[in-house]
């Protein structure tokens, strides 16, 4: 820019005042310059942002064309069904010959024993007896060969086992159960509940005791209630506590057995 500005030459011969002015203006002209090329010429020019453009296109999607139906399936032709073939008669079977069976070999009879001659004053036997039957010649060949046989087998004979004679079976044992009655134990009444007395409450209790062989009560439970509490536990406490016993025995000696009880509580 300073080449670009021009001044008049004057071939006057400048003033001091003149060459100041000179001076100053250059120097300002140098001083703008420099001021527009630092506000100016510097500064890079702005960069201009374009904004992206997206540019969206629509295709149709392509059109397929129908699928052919399928081909039907050919039908296997159906076998024709041949008729079952005969079947060849089944032989029977022959019979096989059953072997006949042989007949048991019938026993020769044997010889009736030749009978011992008797004096003549005996009967002859043909004078004393009648003329045989067939059914009696027959039973006395079965008892000859019964005979015969007997004696071919030599075995001894087993004599009979003889017989055993049971022990005698020992007698039974007595048994005497206890009792609470005698009189000698002087067991005393049971108390009457005063409540149950008032309530009228009255019935039979059975205690269940087991008695020792000492007659002291081991164990009691009611068998068998009044239907009163009152009156069973009174009727407890006394068969357990307070009463003696005759003690059970098995063959006359003491063991411990349990014992029905029975106590009546019955208003006057």
């Amino acid at each position: 820019m300073s080449a670009s500005l021009a001044f008049p030459v004057s071939h006057a011969v400048p003033t001091p005042g003149r060459k100041a002015v000179v001076v100053g203006s250059v120097v300002l002209m140098h001083a703008l310059g420099l001021w527009a090329l630092n506000r100016g010429l510097l500064r890079p020019p702005a960069e201009l942002i374009v904004p992206a453009q997206i540019l969206v296109e629509l295709i149709a999607a392509p059109v397929s064309p129908p699928a052919a139906a399928p081909a039907p399936t050919p039908v296997p032709p159906t076998p024709a069904v041949e008729p079952p073939a005969p079947k060849a008669p089944t032989p029977r079977p022959r019979a096989t010959p059953v072997p006949a069976l042989k007949p048991r070999p019938t026993p020769r009879p044997v010889p009736a024993p030749v009978p011992l001659a008797v004096p003549d004053s005996a009967p002859s036997l043909t004078e004393a007896t009648p003329a045989a039957t067939p059914a009696a010649l027959a039973l006395a060949l079965a008892s000859a060969s019964a005979s015969t046989s007997a004696s071919s087998t030599n075995a001894p004979t087993a004599s009979p086992a003889p017989a055993t004679v049971a022990p005698p079976s020992p007698a039974p044992v007595a048994v005497v159960p206890p009792s609470s009655s005698a009189a000698y134990l002087n067991n005393p009444a049971p108390p009457y509940p005063a409540m149950s007395r008032r309530l009228g409450e009255s019935g039979r209790v059975t205690v269940r005791v087991l008695i020792g062989p000492d007659g002291r009560a081991q164990e009691a439970r009611i068998q068998r209630s009044s239907g009163f509490d009152r009156l069973d536990q009174v009727a407890l406490e006394t068969a357990r506590d307070r009463w003696r016993y005759v003690p059970g025995t098995r063959g006359g000696v003491p063991e411990a057995m349990w014992f029905n009880v029975p106590i009546n509580f019955v208003l006057e």
